[in-house]
């Protein structure tokens, strides 16, 4: 593989590649977090109010392979909302060879089901999350949540889960990951999910994509929270693309 100053050109890797670069620590028994966002050079997290509105042709890609590695794809109601979430769609075929090799995937293929942080389980229940997902998505909330609207959740397929009363702590929401050993766990947002997760110490790695693009206007950050800390990180790898994208992954110091 040619590298230019340390880093790797996309367009020299194949898909085999890709996966191995991405791989999750083997023979895990605890969640291992991994967020993945795009941001403008200007660091922006939004284009027009949406994350896809950043998206490249080699980001897309890494998206999908991602998910094709996960146990469990985790996000935020507003994430759900502001980007019309639906079910993860996976290759089967990749899924099981990918678990075969011990790096990701399903033993039977089945794509990684969508997991909700939302604490009054505030969410559609004409959703795409709902009506357009091939496994039932993980709906994981408060005791406190009014019970009429869980009930309608688990009536419309979602698995409903308890992990709280009042909020879904970091702490609390990985164990529920744990009991039903979803331990490849891929964070696609949004920034206030990713923020706590960060404030908590729960998060091994992140995956960047720098866009080749200068937003301005307002956007948000990838990350949100009540308090600044300092999490050293060490640069995993660096994938360039010819168009100007960049994709990071930074690991835990």
């Amino acid at each position: 593989m040619q590298r230019i100053h340390n880093a790797i050109q996309l367009t020299d890797l194949r898909p085999d590649d890709l996966a191995q670069l991405y791989a999750y620590p083997p023979d895990l028994r605890e969640p291992w977090v991994r967020a993945n966002f795009v941001a403008s050079i200007d660091g922006a997290a939004t284009s027009d109010g949406r994350s896809g509105g950043l998206g490249t042709p080699a980001d897309k890609a890494v998206f999908l392979m991602l998910r094709e590695l996960a146990d469990v794809v985790l996000v935020g109601a507003g994430t759900v909302r502001a980007e019309n979430y639906g079910g993860a769609r996976t290759d089967p075929r990749r899924r099981r060879a990918l678990h075969e090799r011990g790096i990701g995937g399903h033993a039977e293929g089945a794509p990684p089901p969508i997991a909700v942080v939302t604490a009054s389980a505030a969410i559609d229940l004409g959703s795409r999350l709902l009506t357009d997902t091939a496994v039932a998505p993980l709906i994981i909330t408060t005791t406190t949540a009014p019970a009429d609207r869980k009930q309608q959740l688990a009536d419309a397929g979602a698995e409903v889960i308890e992990a709280g009363d009042l909020a879904v702590t970091p702490k609390a929401l990985l164990r529920v990951l744990a009991e039903r050993r979803l331990h490849r766990v891929l964070c696609e947002g949004g920034p206030h999910l990713f923020g706590e997760l960060l404030a908590a110490n729960e998060v091994d790695e992140l995956c960047l994509t720098i866009a080749p693009l200068l937003v301005g206007g307002t956007a948000r950050r990838i990350s949100l929270s009540a308090h600044e800390f300092d999490r050293p990180m060490t640069r995993a790898h660096l994938l360039l693309d010819d168009d100007g994208t960049m994709l990071t992954r930074w690991a835990r110091a």
